[in-house]
């Protein structure tokens, strides 16, 4: 029995280890890959090869033009700021009636050849600004070669006489000029005239509330001016309008037209919702 048995066991592991070898060798050819899954991959492989190397191509591209971009303004800017191709060629004033151009000119100072990138505008503006007789300026560059100047000029609506001459005042009580004030301009009658004095300013102010056409209507000849509460309109045609303090003068500017209409020598609008004509 026991020589018997041992004559079969090596027959049934033989068996046992052909069937293993059988099992494990037909596991692995189940899972090996067909042709077309392999060529399937390569493609996948090659493709995200090409992709890659495409986005880094596009990417240096991109930025090899960010660069070019980026030296070509840089180029552009140092050749205006230093060269000159743009520079200064006209200058142009613009908004003079009192003020002589070439006053303006000789005040803006600019370089012959100057670039207009390093025109300092500021600069200019606050050289005219100067002028006694301007009231604001604008200096702007107008490309290529062109800087344009707009002056706003000081207009007297007041003067006084002084030993030294007569004193023409601004709607900013400004004392810019001593000359004659030209034709409509009234007189300031007051005790102590000038552009720091509060009764001045009020009588300026006055005159500031008052619409042009409403000036040339009433036709104002002076402003007496007692106390900044106590101003009165002497017109030319011997009438007058007691005006008060500057508190309401755009309501009394507006009453006080329609109120000359009636017959009478004094027209009293301090308080312009109860007026009286005497």
């Amino acid at each position: 029995m026991t020589s018997g048995g041992g004559e079969q066991t090596p027959d049934m592991a033989e068996d046992d280890w052909d069937h293993a070898d059988s099992a494990e060798y037909e596991s692995e050819e189940d899972h090996e890959p067909s042709a077309a899954v392999r060529r399937a991959r390569l493609r996948r492989g090659r493709a995200r090869r090409e992709s890659r190397a495409l986005s880094a191509w596009r990417s240096g591209k991109v930025r090899l033009g960010v660069a070019a971009g980026v030296v070509v303004v840089i180029a552009l800017g140092l050749v205006a700021w230093f060269t000159p191709l743009l520079s200064v060629r006209t200058v142009h004033v613009q908004g003079l009636a009192a003020v002589p151009e070439q006053q303006v000119l000789d005040a803006l100072q600019v370089p012959e050849g100057l670039s207009m990138m390093r025109l300092d505008t500021d600069a200019l503006a606050e050289r005219v600004s100067r002028l006694p007789k301007v009231r604001s300026v604008r200096v702007q560059r107008e490309f290529p070669s062109t800087v344009q100047v707009t002056v706003v000029e000081r207009t007297p609506v007041l003067y006084f006489d002084s030993p030294d001459g007569t004193h023409l005042l601004d709607c900013d009580s400004v004392e810019f000029a001593i000359e004659p004030p030209g034709p409509g301009v009234p007189k300031l009658i007051t005790d102590h005239p000038g552009g720091s004095d509060s009764v001045t300013k009020a009588a300026v102010a006055v005159m500031a509330a008052m619409p042009i056409p409403l000036r040339d209507q009433l036709g104002v000849g002076a402003v007496v001016a007692r106390s900044v509460s106590d101003i009165a309109l002497e017109l030319r045609d011997g009438r007058t309008v007691l005006w008060g303090g500057t508190a309401d003068s755009t309501r009394k500017a507006a009453v006080v037209g329609p109120l000359l209409s009636q017959p009478g020598k004094v027209f009293d609008v301090s308080s312009p919702n109860l007026v009286t004509v005497k």
